[in-house]
């Protein structure tokens, strides 16, 4: 038996998914309709037996504490975890985490009491389907000291990765964290066939990485003072003659950093056959059981989209759409390629009634496209919400623009009549 624990990295404060990450940290954020981010990470190692995982928080982690808290409990027979590493202020550090490594090294005392051989350190905010099983048999195969997990990449996207080169024998020779456009030439990498027709001829570090034991411990000890894996901590085990290996892994991966990849990402689960699955009986999406009502649905169009629990929805047409869970919709509303993500509770009627305020949900005769919904937003009567990448970026108290994409903060009012992004 291979014994592992895993650590995911919980990020920074998640500037580029700003106003998701608001009030939240980026592997709290929610997607597909019910899940959070965090999810995936956490369901690939509950799918591969890895099942001793510490999550490493810094910034906005309450509503992560308590997602957590309420879905992953073990019994006291499995031995399995998950719990929560928030920065803290110790006798060997006052700062907050400065990196990734340093967000590692700063955990590591909290893995004192615990058997392991190896260390699994995931990100919070990808979305993927992996077996680490096979990852970290791989890992030992090689006797490798560090294994990366790699994927090819074009071009375009090089810039934004750490990019290798690998030998014959799977081995990584160089390493460069975010190459310049006139450096990727002679980064090329040996890819499969089917990769070069596609123009991946780059490999891209994904984020996840293998460490043996003592040689984690013996590079912080080596280099005290480094602070991040990708520009420094990877570099100087290459260099240092260690035995580095790529795991290259040729399935569905997206990182979930921007406000636009986080759309095509959501929008992507109501593709007929998606890439990302979440109707498999082995590779299951865990989350938290609500035991919410059943959705009610009256005389609405639907295609393509994602209906979540507990919806009540009178809307003349959803279509390539994801609507979360709670989400109540209006008569006459039309929503297409939008992200809905509900609520966090239901309003009686009475509340709805007789509290003077709109009700939380969307409502009648509206017409959203292209567009994300917080959770708990008040959306009146005949509005017009219209994302389109003619506008240019913005930020008002209600809601965003980025990349096209208009962003309704969480607990957003707008009032009836209202009319954002394109004029129709």
């Amino acid at each position: 038996m291979i014994k592992v624990i895993a650590l995911i990295l919980g990020g920074g404060a998640g500037t580029r998914l700003h106003p998701l990450t608001s009030h939240r940290s980026k592997p709290a954020v929610p997607i597909g309709g019910k899940y959070r981010l965090i999810d995936i990470p956490i369901s690939n190692c509950l799918n591969s037996n890895v099942r001793r995982m510490f999550v490493v928080t810094q910034y906005n982690s309450a509503s992560l504490n308590q997602h957590i808290k309420n879905t992953y409990n073990f019994d006291m027979f499995g031995h399995g975890f998950v719990d929560i590493l928030a920065a803290e202020q110790t006798p060997n550090s006052v700062d907050w985490f400065q990196g990734t490594a340093d967000a590692v090294r700063q955990s590591m005392h909290h893995l004192a009491n615990h058997d392991y051989d190896y260390i699994l350190i995931l990100s919070g905010d990808q979305l993927y389907q992996m077996n680490f099983e096979e990852l970290l048999k791989y890992h030992v195969e090689k006797k490798a000291d560090l294994t990366i997990a790699t994927i090819p990449v074009v071009a375009q996207d090089a810039p934004g990765f750490g990019i290798m080169k690998v030998n014959d024998a799977g081995l990584i020779e160089s390493f460069i964290e975010k190459p310049k456009a006139e450096q990727l030439q002679e980064w090329q990498s040996a890819v499969p066939d089917s990769y070069k027709s596609q123009g991946k001829h780059y490999l891209a570090s994904m984020g996840i990485y293998v460490f043996s034991k003592n040689f984690l411990q013996q590079l912080f000890n080596d280099h005290p003072s480094a602070t991040d894996f990708g520009k420094e901590m990877i570099p100087q085990a290459i260099t240092g003659g260690f035995t580095v290996a790529s795991y290259s892994y040729d399935g569905y991966w997206t990182d979930i950093g921007t406000i636009r990849s986080f759309y095509e990402a959501n929008i992507a689960l109501t593709d007929n056959i998606p890439k990302f699955n979440l109707f498999d009986n082995i590779n299951i999406v865990f989350t938290r059981p609500r035991l919410l009502a059943p959705t009610k649905i009256f005389g609405t169009w639907f295609n393509q989209s994602i209906i979540a629990e507990g919806c009540i929805i009178h809307a003349k047409m959803i279509e390539r759409s994801v609507i979360g869970i709670r989400s109540r919709i209006g008569e006459g509303t039309e929503i297409s390629n939008s992200i809905i993500m509900g609520n966090d509770s239901y309003e009686t009627l009475k509340q709805m009634t007789t509290s003077g305020k709109q009700p939380m949900g969307i409502g009648k005769n509206c017409y959203i496209r292209n567009a994300i919904i917080d959770k708990d937003c008040r959306i009146g009567d005949n509005i017009t919400i219209h994302g389109s990448v003619a506008l240019p970026d913005e930020e008002t108290e209600t809601y965003v623009i980025r990349s096209g994409i208009i962003v309704l903060k969480k607990g957003a009012y707008i009032p009836n009549g209202s009319h954002i992004g394109l004029k129709m």
